[in-house]
């Protein structure tokens, strides 16, 4: 990767080898491999690791979870919160394991809309509870920076699965108690 990065700034028409770049290829190289890093984890094997029998009926949110992860149409940074809940079933998980979970589907080349599916999804099938629901909003460098250069745009996608999507006054609490208002 790091040949490839060398011979990417000279397409650009930089000078690879003056002192201010000479460690460039190494560093790029293993920053991509870091933001990239989710496809190195599977997420299922980390949530069964932390899987708990536990008689609890009521929503359990995580709210304000960071994430940062690189549009897969131009490489680019988007970065926002994710807020994801559950009514459990009859399994809870330890709850840092959600956040893992975000990370991992984050630190791949990604759309927000997959990212978002792709959280709820997992948790959908893994603990078998009776509604997931999943809320991510993000600003996007790629329309910031190029394209339509707007600065205040905030994507926001939800995924909402069982009672999340059948009963509206789950729904609504849930966007209530994330405050869906101020959701960045």
């Amino acid at each position: 990767m790091e040949d490839l990065i060398f011979n990417l700034l000279k397409e650009i028409g930089e000078d690879p080898n003056r002192e201010g770049l000479k460690n460039t290829p190494k560093r790029a190289a293993d920053s991509l491999r870091y933001l990239t890093s989710g496809y190195n984890e599977d997420p299922y094997s980390v949530l069964k690791k932390a899987i708990f029998f536990e008689e609890y009926d009521e929503m359990v949110i995580l709210k304000d979870i960071e994430l940062f992860s690189l549009c897969e149409h131009h490489m680019l940074p988007f970065f926002g919160r994710c807020h994801v809940a559950y009514i459990p079933g009859k399994k809870i998980v330890g709850i840092s394991k959600i956040t893992r979970i975000v990370n991992i589907y984050s630190r791949r080349l990604q759309v927000q809309e997959r990212l978002t599916s792709q959280i709820a999804n997992t948790l959908n099938e893994v603990l078998e509870p009776k509604g997931v629901g999943v809320v991510i909003s993000a600003k996007h460098l790629c329309m910031i920076m190029r394209g339509v250069e707007k600065q205040n745009p905030c994507v926001v996608t939800s995924s909402m699965l069982g009672l999340f999507r059948k009963s509206s006054r789950t729904r609504t609490e849930f966007m209530e108690l994330i405050g869906e208002k101020n959701v960045f």
